[in-house]
């Protein structure tokens, strides 16, 4: 049963990999942006090299997306063009973080990319799995919770997008430092993760024994309860200097589940 007032969403699609499929690689939270040249191009390198018939991303793969018209200029062109360039060769499912919320049907169509629904239920290899970015699930940060619920309605995202492109990446830009001021000086420990019960709530009602997520920037596996696993992704951080360098995806094929750098060429 379901917490009241957080049901598993109505909008939960189900994605059924083909049989032909011999395995899918995960990840998220790659934050890219002009700042992150190495992060970008350990990704590139990664989708030019791996052999996985899928890549499914979950969630905050830009440091901050304004709005799809952004992607004729600067670094947002040279992503969309990767993305590109990737979906050619296999599919690239995508799936709305924080982050790039914003993301629209014109930026998936023009990058060829498979919209993935927060949350979707994968089907492959004999397995259910439940898909994630996992903000919706972070129940215990209620300046957040609002915030999102804020930004996430159609008006607002309507007046946002109304405004010229230069002022939406001002706000953005506002905004990314106000999130920066607040996380100085607090340990990863201390973020929000998961709240348990909904969780495991959201996974029962799908029927799905594991779940995939990011957002908290935690990676591991953990036992959630009587069978039920969550597999939380790794962002990547190829750029700060200050922090041990992060890049790994998550695998899974018909023996199951595994964490592996990057493939390079």
């Amino acid at each position: 049963m379901t917490l009241p007032g957080l049901p598993l969403p109505a909008h939960t699609k189900q994605f059924v990999a083909p049989d032909t499929w011999r395995s899918i690689e995960f990840a998220s939270d790659l934050h890219l942006g002009e700042d992150t040249p190495r992060t970008f191009d350990a990704f590139a390198a990664y989708l030019r090299c791996t052999r996985a018939d899928a890549v499914f991303l979950l969630g905050d793969l830009f440091e901050v997306w304004v709005g799809d018209d952004a992607r004729h200029e600067g670094f947002e062109a040279r992503l969309t063009a990767l993305l590109k360039e990737a979906a050619e060769q296999r599919t690239v499912g995508f799936m709305v973080g924080n982050r790039d919320f914003l993301v629209g049907d014109e930026f998936l169509t023009d990058c060829g990319l498979v919209p993935l629904a927060d949350p979707t239920v994968l089907v492959a290899f004999g397995r259910r799995v439940l898909l994630t970015h996992g903000d919706a699930l972070c129940l215990g940060d209620t300046s957040y919770q609002s915030f999102r619920t804020m930004v996430r309605s159609a008006a607002w995202q309507q007046a946002f997008l109304a405004r010229p492109l230069a002022e939406r990446r001002r706000i953005a830009g506002e905004i990314r430092e106000e999130s920066r001021r607040l996380k100085l000086g607090q340990a990863r420990s201390d973020w929000v993760d998961l709240d348990a019960r909904a969780t495991m709530a959201w996974m029962r009602e799908a029927e799905t024994p594991d779940l995939i997520h990011g957002h908290t920037h935690a990676p591991g596996t953990e036992n959630l309860g009587p069978g039920l696993v969550r597999h939380v992704l790794s962002d990547w951080d190829l750029d700060t200097t200050d922090s041990a360098a992060r890049a790994e995806i998550l695998r899974i094929d018909a023996s199951g589940f595994s964490r592996n750098p990057p493939d390079a060429c």
